[in-house]
């Protein structure tokens, strides 16, 4: 019930925003997280700077934009993961990834191993029946020197091959981390924060 409400008080938001009848009701802001500090109480990501809800969303707004999260656990939904994955493109065999030491994006051409188009959630590829919960992604192999990825968003299952030098990156460049969405009136403090890929309007 309280998602559900959460859910309408954003939609009224966006609504007085679309409008030009919110200007004093705040902003929000938009795009995928690279780092989540539970201790400090802060997220971070990158912006979507794609405007046209009807596209794929542009993972490229630099530099980096942090928030302290809500003080009010009922304004937040469930805690982001972060990650570095911004973007795969299958079509080129490239995959571009944000590098927190240089503070930039990088493009890196991969090798394909193996992939498969179309694959849901409830796929056997991603999903374990058994236990009824995703399976484990990315999944780094340094002996094989193989990454396994998974876009629910282009619903593709990916294996490949990357430069040596990249096996050193922690497991997490490789997952996509979770789209937030944040209402905030004070620059750098999040009114109200929503979790978008976690969240499920239809579930009860």
């Amino acid at each position: 019930m309280r998602k559900m409400i959460f859910i309408i008080a954003w939609l009224i938001i966006s609504a007085f925003l679309l409008t030009g009848c919110g200007q004093d009701f705040g902003k929000v802001d938009q795009g995928r997280t690279i780092a989540f500090d539970k201790e400090n109480k802060t997220v971070t990501f990158i912006r979507d700077t794609n405007t046209d809800a009807s596209k794929q969303p542009n993972y490229n707004g630099l530099p980096p934009v942090t928030y302290a999260i809500p003080s009010d656990p009922a304004e937040m939904g469930p805690e982001p993961k972060a990650g570095g994955r911004m973007k795969i493109d299958t079509k080129k065999n490239q995959i571009v990834i944000f590098d927190p030491k240089e503070q930039n994006f990088k493009t890196i051409d991969y090798k394909l191993v193996e992939q498969k188009e179309n694959i849901e959630r409830s796929d056997a590829l991603v999903f374990d029946k058994a236990k009824e919960q995703a399976k484990k992604l990315p999944v780094v192999d340094r002996e094989k020197k193989s990454i396994t990825v998974y876009s629910a968003r282009q619903k593709t299952y990916t294996v490949f091959n990357v430069p040596d030098e990249y096996f050193a990156y922690p497991d997490s460049t490789w997952d996509a981390g979770d789209e937030v969405r944040v209402y905030y009136k004070e620059a750098g403090k999040a009114a109200r924060l929503m979790n978008v890929t976690k969240t499920d309007i239809y579930k009860k």
